[in-house]
């Protein structure tokens, strides 16, 4: 009986402190590439180009991309569906010299989680700064208690991501 009581103290410590933390999350990553921002552009600011370096396809091979009509400036879309989700993403910004904006979706049957993501430029000594991020409130898309304890998972999960998305921009744009 005593241990029964353990495991329902525990479960309730534990759903307590699920409701006290933030649902939002914010992550942001970065590298430095030899070459002008435009150049970067080529290849980011084009959904065409982005299989060359976005890395969730190597996570899932079960995922399959569409894109849209429109590939790149503002309003060029993409959707994918894949086992661990479907998802949607359209530029809100677009421009050669400080990088892309998108809303971003990701959908697992009837709950939908929106984000906002951006891949900004900067101009610095040695190339231009990308700087790759996401942000979004993960209690849109499932109960507060889980989403404080994802929340606390996205800069690593997402963070690592990022980082080998942009170690392949890198590689993809230095090469040319």
């Amino acid at each position: 009986m005593k241990i029964l009581i353990g495991i329902v103290v525990v479960l309730v410590v534990l759903a307590g402190v699920g409701f006290v933390l933030p649902t939002e999350f914010a992550v942001a990553k970065s590298v430095t590439i030899d070459a002008p921002p435009a150049k970067v552009h080529e290849h980011v600011g084009d959904l065409k180009k982005w299989d060359a370096f976005m890395p969730w396809a190597e996570e899932d091979p079960s995922m399959v991309t569409t894109l849209g009509e429109k590939t790149t400036g503002v309003g060029a879309h993409q959707s994918w569906t894949g086992k661990d989700g479907d998802g949607e993403l359209t530029f809100t910004k677009s421009d050669p010299k400080t990088g892309v904006s998108y809303d971003m979706a990701f959908i697992h049957g009837d709950m939908r989680a929106e984000s906002k993501s951006e891949m900004t430029y900067e101009e610095v000594a040695g190339g231009t700064k990308v700087t790759w991020t996401i942000e979004g409130d993960l209690a849109d898309m499932m109960p507060p208690v889980l989403a404080g304890y994802m929340g606390l998972m996205m800069e690593g999960n997402v963070g690592e991501m990022f980082d080998r998305g942009l170690t392949k921009l890198k590689a993809k744009v230095e090469a040319k």
